[in-house]
């Protein structure tokens, strides 16, 4: 599993504590991904954690890439 010394560098860039991070992860992990109000509660709360608002255009649109299997499988395609 992940250390703690990486749990403290991400705390520190982001003020978000392991405690959220691992609550995020096992709601994540035990979450119906094609369930749309499921994911625009864990978009409401990413939004939360990173103080970073998500317009309901851009909410829409990763909710329908989610639903429809859009997510590439590979990273470097996301960029």
């Amino acid at each position: 599993m992940f250390g703690d010394n990486l749990f403290n560098k991400i705390e520190k860039k982001t003020n978000i504590d392991k405690k959220t991070i691992m609550g995020l992860a096992k709601k994540l992990q035990d979450t119906n991904m094609k369930d749309e109000n499921t994911l625009r509660e864990i978009i409401k709360d990413l939004s939360t954690m990173t103080g970073k608002e998500v317009s309901k255009e851009k909410e829409d649109k990763i909710i329908s890439t989610i639903i429809n299997d859009q997510v590439p499988k590979n990273i470097d395609q996301m960029f």
